[in-house]
């Protein structure tokens, strides 16, 4: 599920794609995008009036620790507060500010001029957007009389947990005629806490995994891993044995399969071995995995929600506008 809400290796890319650059990138007038982005999803709707240089070009360039205040400022402005600067880096044109919102460590881009910010970046030379476009065409997904369907995602990414929330209740309607399962990408972006619950999931997913669908639901509502392991009723002996023994070699299969497919981001969905497209919501799930059956089964016609799961932790309605179908963890 390639789309543009995904996490990858080092930065996000936009909650809503710039699809268009028009290639005469000296007419102002051509060159304005309105993107919507999310910071954990909270909406902040953000107009962004972009020409190279980013105000760099014209001397007036702020600090990055200027930077950091501005912007950090600006979000708890629109968020109503538990924004703190963690860090910032020069780019180049823009500076990459790391904030932190919720236990969620955030990168966003602003301009060295300090007047504009956005969530990810997007090359704009017409060699890049053709690359672009390469990568990101649609491909014919295989068909199997039992689709193997594996989301990939990161356990702390806002955007790998709202596409599990939607994932769960299509796994649930397909039962055994269909092969699905939750991976792990290659990389972590969220620090320790992210890695050792890698490392916990995959060892219950794994070795217990009756009971890991019933403790990632529990997670997916607040990431208590210890009130989660109880409530499921997870063998921690077990569990404690396999982290210490076993789960980097379970880790590694994952994060091998993750670079076979080239995944970049958080969350992607690789059926039959082909990266496909899909809604995050449970219909869309469904319908999409669905797809590559030779003959569908009636498990497909069942009905699950087609409301969109809010991004990160919980299970409260998404906002409208909180996340678009293309925000991701991505590299």
């Amino acid at each position: 599920m390639k789309e543009a809400n995904s996490e990858k290796e080092t930065s996000e890319k936009p909650v809503a794609q710039i699809n268009s650059a028009d290639s005469n990138i000296g007419k102002a007038n051509s060159n304005r995008w309105v993107i919507s982005t999310v910071i954990l999803g909270l909406a902040c709707l953000v107009l962004v009036a972009v020409i190279f240089g980013f105000g760099s070009a014209t001397g007036n360039v702020v600090s990055q620790s200027d930077a950091g205040t501005k912007i950090t400022d600006f979000l708890n402005g629109r968020v109503g507060g538990g924004v703190t600067f963690v860090s910032a880096e020069d780019m180049g044109d823009l500076y990459k500010v790391t904030v932190s919102y919720k236990g969620e460590d955030v990168p966003v881009y602003v301009s060295k001029d300090g007047k504009y910010f956005i969530q990810g970046l997007m090359p704009l030379d017409e060699q890049a957007a053709v690359n672009n476009q390469t990568q990101e065409a649609p491909k014919d997904i295989p068909k199997s009389d039992k689709p193997k369907a594996e989301l990939f995602i990161m356990t702390h990414c806002p955007y790998g947990t709202q596409a599990e929330k939607g994932l769960i209740p299509a796994l649930k309607a397909l039962g055994t005629k269909a092969d699905v399962t939750v991976r792990f990408v290659h990389y972590f972006m969220h620090g320790d806490k992210e890695e050792q619950e890698t490392y916990t999931q995959v060892c219950i997913r794994e070795e217990q995994k009756t009971k890991y669908i019933p403790y990632l639901e529990c997670f997916l509502e607040d990431s208590n891993s210890t009130r989660c392991l109880a409530k499921a009723g997870i063998s921690t002996a077990q569990l404690n044995t396999c982290v210490a023994n076993k789960a980097k070699e379970y880790y590694a299969k994952d994060s091998e399969l993750s670079n076979q497919y080239g995944v970049q981001g958080s969350p992607t969905l690789v059926i039959n071995g082909v990266e496909a497209s899909s809604g995050r919501d449970s219909a869309s799930m469904l319908k999409t995995i669905c797809s590559a059956f030779n003959t569908a089964p009636s498990e497909c016609t069942k009905s699950v929600s087609s409301a969109s799961p809010s991004p990160g932790f919980g299970y409260a309605a998404a906002a409208a506008g909180s996340a678009s179908a293309a925000a991701n963890c991505a590299s």
